[in-house]
């Protein structure tokens, strides 16, 4: 089970992306799974990674999030969420995607 954070450097999110998985891991007991948190520096570092803006969760190379199309573009991604766009996505919809993923 390999869990990563896709991120670029000029993106404020990481962060809280980064706390709002490890919350959402909590919530399905599996807080022993390590997320490693992934830099893309250049559009070559994207390739193969599922990367479709910053940040993305992937479950095993796999974005959870599939409605976002894979990019080569190192930006900011925007999720839609219960509160409108947001630059990343709730708890509950990472609990929920990570579940739909086979987790």
């Amino acid at each position: 089970m390999r869990i990563e954070l896709l991120h670029i450097d000029e993106c404020p999110n990481l962060a809280k992306a980064q706390e709002r998985l490890e919350s959402a891991l909590t919530a399905l007991g599996h807080s022993d799974i390590p997320v490693t948190i992934r830099l893309l520096e250049s559009a070559p570092d994207t390739a193969g990674t599922g990367f479709a803006g910053s940040p993305t969760i992937t479950l095993n190379g796999s974005d959870i999030f599939p409605t976002g199309a894979t990019a080569d573009d190192l930006a900011c991604r925007i999720y839609a969420t219960p509160s409108g766009l947001a630059g990343l996505p709730t708890i509950s919809q990472i609990t929920e995607a990570l579940k739909n993923n086979g987790l």
